[in-house]
């Protein structure tokens, strides 16, 4: 149904489009559609919205570029390899970061015992975090001498978590592979060997021996601790200190053809956002009661508490302060940086899935077709004139470049204006016109 009548809200967009259908992936960081659904936000702007779990990404993707949803909680690189075509090709664009932070690497309890001799306790004598990957890399070696592969999950080819685990292994001087034109596998030249598992599925395929190890969001490493079968070792946010996770994507056509629909849509989700991180995180035990509901993420309140509260439980017992966590308003984490987009292009040129050299120009205008912060700040100067939001709560005056950061587990430096300043700076990855050709890296 499409209305063009006087909005039913006061307040709200005259919407081209009132009636919705919106995916996600049963994951914790979903809560912001959650949220601005069961707390009635998408209402207050004229918006009657149904949302949906879908099966994995490539599907919960190609149901957005069929219209058959007219936007997805995805995950940040999924626009940006669209546009580009890597995978399925479709223009795909975000006005709307989801969260930052949000995911965790961990490992069978079998690679936990090899590790935990190698990483140095505090006075507690609990292990001293972050924990690198230089503990793992004597145990990928045992594996690779005994002609074992050592299989490693996660979620997707342009997942965040396929780039974070990858930069941790690399950072520890572990090769975690690469792709090329030809061989989309990931694994040319690995150590360990990466591959997609679909999330709530990760804990049993750990407990099947079929992978050693896995990168997922919430509630699924938390769900391992739980079940006694493996340990968290590293969260992302120790990796690289409040990174992007997941955007909100919609074709570009839809925006086009619904600027209003989009902009009101804008508005519910900062409501959201907003709201899960207000007064110093004081509605997340509600927000755990909502999530553990069955159509929303359907797992047990304490296992998504054990993330969303605050703190992160490690090996079974050990559960520390981990207040950013899970991120979604502070730290201007709901605006869709330019640089945040470069990073995840610049991961994906790394490790081959940009087959050749682009100069830094390329790497901004692609950021620049992707992600929309035009829409967001027009969404977020609408709040303010509403009384809904203060205003220096947003980014108002940003170029949409945050300032260089060295806050990463290696402490090497990311600048997002110098995208091949900062690839030829990794020690490991491809650099300059290097290209993956057959099981060979050529060029120099």
């Amino acid at each position: 149904m499409v209305s063009f009548a006087a909005p039913a809200v006061a307040g709200s967009l005259p919407v081209e489009k009132d009636e919705l259908k919106l995916g996600f992936i049963k994951l914790t960081d979903m809560a912001p559609l959650a949220i601005a659904k069961e707390k009635g936000f998408f209402e207050d702007e004229g918006l009657y919205v149904t949302l949906e779990p879908q099966a994995n990404w490539k599907v919960l993707l190609d149901r957005v570029i069929t219209g058959e949803l007219d936007g997805a909680h995805m995950l940040a690189g999924q626009p940006l390899a669209a546009t580009i075509g890597f995978g399925t090709k479709a223009d795909i664009v975000t006005p709307f970061s989801m969260d930052l932070n949000g995911n965790a690497i961990t490992v069978s309890n079998a690679v936990w015992n090899e590790m935990k001799p190698k990483i140095p306790v505090g006075p507690d004598g609990k292990p001293q975090h972050p924990i690198k990957a230089d503990a793992l890399k004597p145990v990928v070696e045992r594996y690779k001498a005994e002609g074992k592969p050592f299989n490693l999950g996660m979620v997707f080819p342009v997942s965040t978590h396929n780039y974070e685990l990858r930069y941790w292994l690399a950072a520890g001087g572990i090769s975690p592979g690469y792709y090329s034109p030809t061989d989309v596998s990931g694994q040319i030249k690995a150590d360990a060997l990466l591959s997609v598992t679909p999330p709530p599925q990760m804990p049993a395929t750990l407990e099947a021996g079929t992978i050693v190890g896995y990168c997922v969001g919430e509630p699924w490493n938390q769900a391992a601790v739980f079940k006694g079968i493996g340990v968290p070792v590293v969260t992302d946010d120790e990796i690289w200190k409040n990174n992007p996770e997941k955007v909100f994507g919609l074709t570009k056509a839809f925006t086009q053809k619904y600027p209003n629909t989009t902009l009101a849509l804008t508005k519910a989700l900062i409501r959201a956002a907003r709201w899960l991180d207000e007064n110093n995180n004081a509605n997340r035990a509600e927000a755990v009661q909502i999530l553990s509901k069955p159509e929303y993420v359907g797992a047990d309140p304490k296992v998504i508490a054990n993330s969303m509260t605050g703190t992160f439980e490690y090996e079974k017992g050990d559960k520390r302060p981990v207040p950013d966590f899970n991120v979604f308003f502070r730290y201007n984490a709901t605006y869709p940086f330019y640089s945040d987009a470069v990073w995840s292009l610049t991961q994906m040129r790394r490790w081959g899935q940009i087959p050749e050299q682009k100069p830094d120009a390329w790497y901004a205008q692609t950021a620049k077709d992707v992600y929309k912060p035009e829409i967001y700040m027009k969404a977020a100067e609408s709040l303010v004139e509403e009384g809904k939001a203060k205003k220096d709560e947003f980014p108002f005056g940003t170029d949409g470049y945050k300032p260089a950061t060295s806050e990463f587990i290696d402490g090497v430096s990311y600048d997002g204006k110098k995208p091949n300043a900062y690839i030829d700076s990794l020690p490991i990855g491809l650099k300059g016109n290097q290209k993956v050709e057959g099981n060979q890296i050529t060029g120099g």
